[in-house]
């Protein structure tokens, strides 16, 4: 059995080694499709850490009218918080929401003179709310706006909030869409290329494999190198996509910081290394093993 398999094997290498420049071709495009599967796994790390940090900063805020009773508001938020949607109430009074301005804005002279020369507060009571879920801020924001509580509301802010987290929920999945579309382009680019690639190893053998029938040699030990060879593809173009994509991931992570504060790349990669390199495995074998296996079921006739 250790013979058998070692000359599969070894007749597997040697396909792969004899066509040089047309084995490079098909190498690279193995590269390409994994390289883009790679960077679509990142990527979607990238847009849902984006998109949760975004949602922890989303909240909905109800400005309630200057002269509206602190005991009316408490109501309102008492109401708010029995309801399940709700995950946390925040009341800031007029006098907090002008302590809060002021120590924002102290290096402000403009700002600081302009509330000295005020003879009363200009700001609001406000209460700050936030949902369990993104979905649900729009059950909260319907109970916010009953007509009984109009008279005492300025202004809510869920429909703006809303807005932002649609738009950026929709671009994120547009994106993703078209990482998608790519990666499968590449990967029916990769197995069109692998497939006339062993074809042709097939038919440049064709003698031998003609005379392997002839002594009877078993259908394992005509297919199997062919079988080898796109396995040696798909492991090689792995390998090769993991050295170019580790290096940008390397140099890259510094820059997304900036973008992203709680997202390092760099830990990501680290931590996540052997998943990373088992889908990469996973992936570049199958594309190998499929495309081989169509030369083989089309030109061995086995």
């Amino acid at each position: 059995m250790a013979t058998f398999l070692s000359r599969i094997f070894k007749y597997g290498w040697q396909n792969f080694s004899r066509g040089k420049w047309l084995s490079a071709a098909t190498l690279v495009i193995i590269v390409l499709a994994l390289v883009v599967f790679e960077g679509l796994i990142v990527f979607t790390v990238i847009t849902k850490t984006s998109l949760t940090l975004l949602q922890e900063k989303i909240d909905i805020s109800v400005y309630f009218k200057p002269k509206t009773a602190e005991d009316e508001i408490l109501k309102v938020k008492k109401v708010i918080e029995e309801l399940p949607e709700t995950a946390e109430v925040e009341y800031v009074s007029r006098d907090k929401a002008l302590a809060l301005f002021k120590e924002t804005h102290k290096d402000d002279a403009a700002i600081s003179q302009a509330l000295a020369e005020l003879n009363e507060n200009p700001l609001s009571p406000v209460l700050n709310i936030k949902a369990k879920k993104p979905d649900q801020y729009a059950a909260i924001a319907a109970e916010l706006e009953r007509e009984s509580w109009k008279p005492i509301t300025q202004k809510i802010t869920y429909r703006q909030n809303q807005t932002i987290i649609d738009r950026l929920s929709k671009i994120i999945d547009i994106t993703n869409r078209v990482g998608l579309i790519l990666t499968i382009l590449l990967t029916l680019t990769a197995i069109v290329i692998t497939f006339n690639t062993v074809s042709l190893a097939i038919y440049s053998n064709r003698e031998e494999i003609g005379i392997m029938r002839l002594v009877g040699a078993p259908n394992s030990l005509i297919s199997g190198p062919y079988m080898v060879e796109g396995i040696i593809y798909g492991v090689m173009g792995a390998a090769v996509s993991l050295l170019i994509f580790w290096p940008a991931v390397y140099w890259g992570a510094p820059y997304l910081k900036y973008f992203l504060a709680d997202l390092d790349l760099r830990a990501y990669f680290f931590t996540h290394f052997f998943s990373l390199v088992g889908y990469q495995l996973l992936f570049g074998i199958a594309l190998g093993v499929i495309s081989s296996n169509f030369a083989i079921q089309k030109y061995l006739k086995i």
